[in-house]
């Protein structure tokens, strides 16, 4: 191989679309929201529990998300770590234990799946699969989701066929079991 010592050496061309640059923070976020394949099989938001959000210290993962959140982007973040951010959650374990006792409830019940690959970073959904392709004809099942859209902290979308309808807010857990007979009678 030669090389032409003589060559006059010419600032590289204008680039036609300058690369992306990514705050370090965002990048870093998006690991910290990242969730291990193996999540796929979960059968309870428990077994999903495996990013850094939720095991790092309490403290760090709410400092980076404000940090992150700053720029006010909506970024990925499970419902409860937007509630801790806001103030109306009292801790990262009551999130969880919220979502358990939800697992508790649903997973003897009869019809009732969870389905653990949301984005990275949220938290997984439940849905009731009698309610789909079933005797109404609808095409997405009954869904029950965690949120931090208000203080109950759970949202049901019933079971649809095109436009996605409002969600019905719910009270706590207490509320879900109260109104389970109306949900579930969607088939």
């Amino acid at each position: 191989m030669t090389v032409d010592i003589d060559r006059k050496i010419t600032a590289p061309r204008a680039v036609a679309h300058p690369p992306a640059l990514e705050p370090l923070d965002a990048l870093e976020w998006s690991q910290a929201v990242e969730l291990p394949r193996i999540v796929s099989t979960a059968t309870r938001p428990a077994e999903i529990r495996r990013a850094w959000i939720h095991r790092a210290a309490e403290s760090e993962v709410l400092a980076l998300f404000r940090a992150v959140s700053a720029r006010g982007e909506m970024i990925p973040a499970p419902w409860w770590l937007r509630a801790l951010a806001e103030g109306r959650l009292d801790s990262r374990e009551t999130g969880f234990r919220i979502e358990d006792r939800v697992a508790q409830l649903l997973s003897r019940r009869p019809g009732w799946e969870y389905v653990p690959w949301a984005a990275d970073g949220e938290s997984g959904y439940w849905e009731f699969m009698p309610s789909e392709n079933g005797r109404s004809g609808h095409k997405i099942p009954t869904t029950i989701l965690t949120t931090s859209r208000h203080d109950g902290w759970i949202d049901v979308l019933p079971a649809h066929t095109g436009t996605t309808p409002s969600p019905i807010a719910v009270h706590g857990v207490g509320g879900l079991r109260s109104r389970l007979g109306e949900f579930e009678a969607v088939r």
